[in-house]
């Protein structure tokens, strides 16, 4: 089907897909909510430095790369729908093992699994807005969409502050991440329609190849995912290690972190939505390339800086440009190979949890040799690679159609 046939008999959408959509993607940040405000106290549990600890991401992101290339072949047989609900569920049954672990290693086994749920629900959430909505509407759709990423820190940092406060960290595992996540699963279920989508190819073994033959292939969709891995790498920094930094470096509560983190999670929104408005005044490409420069920049000062409020602010402002950029580039990779988007955004979400295991692990080996500075410095170098990447290589195929 090509996108002038979508836009021009594309069903009626029920009301409840966009909230289902959106809440999918609020449910999958909680983990990373939790660890991000929570690292040293689960640390602490267990008897490993925040360094060792955050590897637990590592290896999530691994299962989430590994899982998405599954999900890209499995995208050409089964529904997206079943895809993302199976997901939901494994996000359910991971925040529950991870309440009770005993131990590290069994704690690290189940965050694994939230990696495999996030490689069905993250790929399958973006591949279905181009089945429910027409070319043009698809933009601001995946900004809300992505704006559910960012309530839910907005919601969820205060809230998992609280609970912790109240029980540790393993009651606001149950009481906020084993939560959210199987009412995600109950509004997927009866808000996305059942009615099959008609997908080409399915089915064949034959398809399968041919479907990454086409994305691998092609130069524009490579630097899609080449650039988004690098800025996944990048944002790292404020998402994961932001807050350790705010309390390690200038000792602040965790009281106080939260708070802050739902100011980072309110410019992130604003980023997000500002980025679906401007995707259709400035192009996608061209938000992508500026929004990954910017955010780079202010990465890079939000750890180098001396003073505590000035690292808040320049992560504010990171945290504003990088929800422009994550719209943006959704909106640029989910456009780049239509005949094969289920594949395509299964292969990005393999792209996103390489950048984030990239950083991750870049990011908590050189916090260990040397600290957050050094941190900063190599994680926002490699968000100016991804700006590179996109201006050079990356290609918007709308524009050739004259659709924004």
């Amino acid at each position: 089907m090509s996108d002038k046939e979508a836009s021009a008999d594309h069903p009626v959408v029920s009301k409840l897909v966009l909230p289902a959509l959106v809440m999918s993607r609020f449910s999958n940040q909680g983990p990373a909510i939790l660890t991000s405000l929570l690292l040293i106290d689960i640390g602490l549990t267990f008897g490993v430095s925040v360094g060792v600890m955050a590897q637990i991401r590592t290896t999530s992101s691994v299962v989430a790369i590994l899982g998405a290339f599954i999900v890209g072949i499995i995208s050409l047989r089964f529904k997206h729908r079943s895809l993302l609900l199976t997901g939901l569920l494994l996000q359910t049954i991971s925040a529950f093992g991870c309440s009770v672990a005993p131990d590290y290693t069994s704690m690290m086994i189940f965050y694994s699994l939230c990696g495999l749920g996030i490689a069905m629900v993250t790929p399958m959430g973006l591949t279905l807005v181009a089945e429910y909505y027409p070319i043009e509407k698809r933009s601001s759709a995946i900004g809300w969409i992505l704006t559910g990423a960012s309530l839910s820190y907005l919601i969820g940092s205060p809230a998992v502050g609280l609970l912790a406060g109240y029980g540790g960290w393993r009651i606001a595992f149950i009481g906020f991440v084993v939560v959210v996540s199987f009412l995600s699963f109950l509004l997927a279920y009866w808000g996305l329609p059942r009615t099959p989508v008609d997908l080409k190819p399915r089915g064949s073994t034959g398809s399968y190849l041919d479907g990454f033959k086409a994305i691998f292939t092609n130069r524009s969709a490579d630097a899609c995912l080449v650039g988004t891995a690098f800025s996944w790498a990048c944002y790292q920094l404020s998402l994961l290690y932001g807050a350790s930094f705010l309390r390690q470096r200038f000792l602040l509560t965790t009281g106080s972190v939260a708070v802050i983190t739902i100011g980072s999670a309110a410019f992130f929104m604003v980023g997000t939505q500002s980025g679906g408005r401007l995707v259709k005044r400035v192009g996608r490409k061209p938000l992508v390339v500026l929004s990954a420069l910017i955010t780079a920049i202010f990465m890079i000062l939000s750890v180098n800086l001396f003073d505590p409020w000035l690292c808040v602010a320049t992560s504010y402002l990171g945290n504003l440009f990088s929800g422009m950029r994550f719209t943006s580039s959704s909106s640029l990779t989910l456009e780049q190979v239509p005949k094969y988007r289920g594949t395509m955004m299964s292969i990005a979400s393999a792209s996103d949890g390489t950048g984030a295991a990239l950083g991750a692990g870049i990011g908590g080996w050189a916090i260990l040799i040397s600290g957050y500075g050094l941190a900063g410095i190599i994680l926002g170098g490699l968000g100016l690679v991804s700006a590179i990447v996109f201006q050079l290589l990356a290609v918007d195929p709308t524009k050739a159609k004259g659709i924004k």
